[in-house]
């Protein structure tokens, strides 16, 4: 059972010297009850008490780190089985599997196109972030001469993919502190795997042909010493996948089954690209950490990795676009200017309706903590005098030779008290449902 905050305080040092970056030992027990805290930021925590409240502090699932550097990732760390209980924590990743018995062109391609797939949404970048290399060759030369070319075409994290220990260490000698994952030990072959684990420091996945066999070899690979386990559920079917996923999590977080409290890898590829994309949405919601793909067409990821945006945001901090002027279809001075909220999907609906409407025109995104328009104005964000101050601020009149704003139809009551804060404007109350911009901007006029 995790600790309380006044049982962690208990054992604090109780100096409140404030060096931990929280002013008493009471708050900084509170922080690291909740997890917002490392008990590493005491300076005067015996090291017993460290390792007992480490212990007791711990996420059920472990923390793995896969990769170095700046492309590193964290997969695991989750301390709940649905977003909206408190949130997720590491975002699910993806990436791709490249065999090493295929010609050097495709390999050197595929290692690329992973390297430079990238999106950008809500002023995140989405993309794969880590490419595999699978042994299906059985020969160490050429194993490592294909992780070689991988490693020299993307600075994505690896995951190198063999069953022999002697077919992965040449290859792992090679790349060994780029802290690729070693994939997968199990029942035959766990001891030597483990080994290469320890002795090089690197995360290791382990595999079963059941769930009990899984839990086995897990148990076996930390008891050998490697801490950084990532699990490899080996169903191929989609349904028994995603049962297999979820008992792994229910008996991680329920009944603090410690074979079990690491984080997973899937593998939803099956032969059709169109079933592959629908397991690895599946993978994604319950409860793939890292999911690696047979490939990586753009058209297919992008779904993918915007779906992953979605779930693995706080479900108590909305999503919200920077404050600032969006031009909107190379808008001229004559061209209309819109008001709205820093809400993402206000922003994305109201965006695309004005593409749509192919109206060069100039959208004024304010910020009101992420909140949608009717929200923002009853909260006291999304009013005359605050809006008045923003336009003011954006200085966006220099790039006008007009002075209408057009406001959101759903605030038409503050049309009036606007004009006052904004002398000389003239203040027009645009439609309530965005789906009637594009009319509304087609019969729009600056004069």
């Amino acid at each position: 059972m995790a600790l309380t905050g006044l049982d962690i305080f208990k054992k604090l040092p109780k100096t409140n010297c404030g060096e931990c970056g929280v002013p008493t030992c009471m708050a900084f027990a509170m922080k690291l009850a909740s997890r917002q805290a490392e008990i590493d930021a005491c300076p005067y925590v015996s090291d017993d008490v460290k390792a007992e409240l480490s212990e007791a502090s711990a996420a059920p699932v472990r923390k793995v780190t896969i990769g170095a550097g700046d492309y590193a990732f964290n997969i695991g760390e989750e301390t709940v089985l649905f977003r909206h209980e408190k949130t997720f924590v590491n975002p699910a990743v993806f990436g791709v599997v490249i065999d090493d018995s295929a010609d050097e062109d495709t390999i050197t391609a595929k290692a690329r196109a992973a390297q430079d797939i990238e999106f950008e949404r809500i002023e995140q970048k989405l993309r794969p972030r880590a490419v595999g290399i699978k042994a299906s060759s059985g020969s160490a030369e050429k194993f490592a001469s294909a992780v070689d070319k991988v490693a020299a075409n993307t600075q994505l994290p690896l995951v190198l993919m063999a069953d022999d220990a002697a077919v992965l260490r040449p290859a792992l000698e090679k790349v060994k502190d780029r802290k690729p994952l070693i994939y997968a030990a199990d029942a035959g072959n766990y001891q030597a795997l483990a080994g290469l684990a320890t002795e090089m420091g690197l995360p290791l996945a382990v595999k079963g042909a059941t769930l009990e066999e899984l839990a086995d070899v897990s148990d076996k690979v930390a008891a050998a010493g490697v801490k950084d386990i990532v699990l490899a559920p080996s169903s191929g079917d989609p349904v028994e996948s995603l049962k297999d996923l979820v008992q792994i999590r229910r008996s991680a977080l329920k009944q603090k089954f410690k074979p079990f409290g690491y984080p997973a890898i899937t593998f939803p590829g099956g032969g059709d690209a169109d079933i592959e994309l629908a397991v690895a949405g599946i993978h994604l919601m319950k409860y793939g950490g890292l999911i690696m793909l047979n490939e990586l067409d753009p058209a297919r990821i992008m779904p993918l990795v915007v779906l992953g945006q979605n779930i693995y945001t706080d479900p108590q901090k909305p999503m919200q676009m920077s404050e600032g002027i969006y031009p909107i279809g190379d808008p001229k001075e004559d061209s209309p200017l819109m008001v709205t909220t820093n809400f993402s999907l206000t922003y994305f609906i109201v965006s695309g309706e004005v593409e749509a409407s192919r109206v060069p025109a100039w959208l004024l995104v304010m910020d009101v903590e992420g909140l949608s328009v009717l929200t923002a104005w009853a909260a006291g964000k999304f009013v005359p005098e605050k809006i008045a101050q923003f336009i003011g601020k954006s200085e966006i009149a220099g790039k006008l030779n007009h002075k209408k704003l057009v406001i959101p139809g759903y605030v038409a009551q503050i049309s009036g008290e606007l004009e006052e804060e904004m002398p000389g404007w003239n203040i027009t109350v645009g439609p309530r449902e965005a789906g009637d911009l594009p009319h509304y901007l087609k019969s729009w006029s600056a004069n």
